[in-house]
This record gives C-alpha cells, structure tokens and sequence, in this order.
C-alpha cells in the first residue's frame, strides 16, 4: 500500500537514496492513477453502456453537459450519436457557460479565459438541435444531469496528442464511429466552387506559408477578424465570409469545393461533416486526426501544396 511522505522525507530520501527515490515517484503516479480510476466509477458515473442503458430505460431520456469548448463539443457529439443510437431515446444536452480553460495559448482565442460564452452558445445551438440525435439543447440551470461529459478533464486522459473525438468515449464507455460523418446539414450549393480556409492563432504549424493558394480561384475565409487580416497578408484576394450561427457555416463548409484549416472549432465542422478536407497538423499538440473518407493532413510544405493542387482537380 502507498504511503505518502512528508515534505522533509522526500526530499531526504532524494539526496540519500536516488534509487528508492524514483521508486517512490513512480509508486505515487500509479496510486494518483488508482485514485482517479476509484473516482470516475464511483458516485454512479455513467462509466459503461449498461449503466447508461438502464438509465435510459428508467427515465426514457438522457441528460448530458458539457463546458465547451465549441470544437470539443462537435468532437463529443460522435459520441453522443451512437448513445442515442443503442439507448433509442430523446437526449437533451445542457452547455455550462463561463466555465474557465487551463489551455496554453488562450491569450490568443476569441473567448479570451473561458471555453463557452452566451454567444458562443446561441452560435452553437441552431446547428446542434438541427442534428437527429439531441433532442433539445439549453444553457446549464441545475437540471437534474445523467452524464456530466466534463470528466474528461479530470486529469487522466492527456489532452496534447491521441484523438479528441474519443475523449467522452473513454468517460463514458461508447466508441464513437468517427470514420462515419456524424453531422447532417444541407450543403449551401453556392459554396460549389469555394475553397474555404480557417486558421486560428493557436495550433499553427510555424513552417507553412499559404501564399502559394493565390494562384487559385474563389478563396474564402471562415473565421474571426484577426484572422481573417493575418490570412489577407498571405493571401490578398481572399474573401472573409461571416455568418449568422454555426448550423449557416456547416452548410458552407458541406458544400465546399474543399475546405483548410488547422487544429480549430471550424475543422471540427469538416471533420464531423466528412467533407473533403485537409488539415495543417501543429509540431506541439498533434490531437486531431482526419478519419473517414476526403480527410487529408499535413506537415510539410511540399505535401500541402501536392494536397491543394490534387484536390483542386489540376493534377
């Protein structure tokens, strides 16, 4: 059984003995693993597909919450979808605003401190009770909650690498099917020939330069204005589209000739709409991963131009 040292010990244990030191260390790491593990299965959590199912039938609904942010929630409704597939019941999912993030680099993110606002949340809504599969979506006001799918942040799962679309699934007990598209909109038919790009501050890969895409035609760009004005350096011609909710900007990228972009909400939307996409893979945080038909990504420059010309149709 693990014992926990005191301060002082520790630290004579560090300069006297290295190797019963580093024992120590890695005793205390897999009895944090063992607390956590204790954790999530206690209190009832939704751990399993039985437990889920029996409260499905019990109560002849679900409720679910999640804190944002908006790309971890289009991520987490593959998830979502294949609950309501095995349960055949209404899901209603409740957003949590104001929720703090503990992510590097937010200084650079349009919510500033905080993963979900209540505009971000009316942006969100329209495209999520668009979708079969949730039967309402509301702001978080202590409603009773079946399955809180914020466990994910609790620590164990490492959020810098693997694939965000299986983070609820390992809370929650249910492998998502993320080969198969999970969002269904109406394709825009006027976007046919536009070749969207969205690039967030955050999750660049520093050694791409998109300067070379002016040689094409009907460049559009999804994003907000500071983006929009560093992408117009690279790329003069483009055009910024803006739109009224997230459900107008799925139809857009589900129409699209084919859509760019990096590690942000609006490859999300490419992602779970399985349109043809290619995806600028970040050095540092490598936790996004095409899967399914029309997903390309990228690391090198000489791979992402190959990827635009063939997709363009000029090879």
């Amino acid at each position: 059984m693990f014992k926990k040292r005191s301060t002082l010990s520790k630290y004579w244990l560090k300069y006297t003995n290295r190797r019963k030191y580093k024992e120590y260390k890695w005793e205390q790491v897999n009895y944090a693993q063992f607390q956590y593990t204790n954790f999530m299965l206690g209190e009832n959590r939704m751990t399993d597909i039985t437990k889920i199912k029996a409260t499905a039938e019990k109560n002849g609904r679900l409720t679910l919450t999640h804190s944002g942010n908006a790309g971890d929630i289009i991520y987490a409704l593959a998830t979502i979808k294949r609950i309501h597939e095995i349960t055949n019941v209404p899901v209603h999912l409740y957003l949590k605003l104001g929720q703090k993030t503990n992510l590097r680099y937010y200084n650079n993110h349009p919510l500033g401190g905080v993963m979900m606002n209540e505009k971000m949340a009316s942006m969100l809504k329209p495209l999520l009770v668009s979708q079969t599969y949730i039967a309402s979506c509301e702001n978080y006001s202590n409603e009773e909650i079946d399955i809180d799918l914020d466990y994910f942040r609790t620590g164990l799962i490492p959020q810098d690498r693997g694939n965000i679309g299986h983070w609820v699934g390992y809370i929650t007990g249910v492998t998502p099917q993320l080969w198969k598209n999970w969002l269904t909109v109406v394709k825009k038919q006027e976007a046919a020939e536009y070749i969207l790009i969205a690039r967030s501050a955050r999750y660049q890969n520093q050694t791409i330069d998109y300067s070379f895409i002016s040689q094409y035609q009907n460049l559009k760009f999804i994003g907000v204005e500071s983006e929009f004005n560093e992408m117009k350096k690279m790329l003069p011609s483009i055009e910024w589209l803006q739109v009224g909710n997230f459900l107008d900007l799925a139809q857009i990228i589900a129409g699209c000739k084919f859509f760019i972009g990096n590690q942000s909400f609006p490859y999300s939307l490419a992602e779970a709409l399985k349109a043809p996409r290619i995806l600028e893979v970040c050095f540092e945080v490598i936790n996004v991963i095409p899967e399914g038909e029309n997903g390309y990504d990228f690391f090198f420059q000489e791979h992402f131009e190959w990827l635009v010309k063939d997709l363009s149709g000029n090879n």
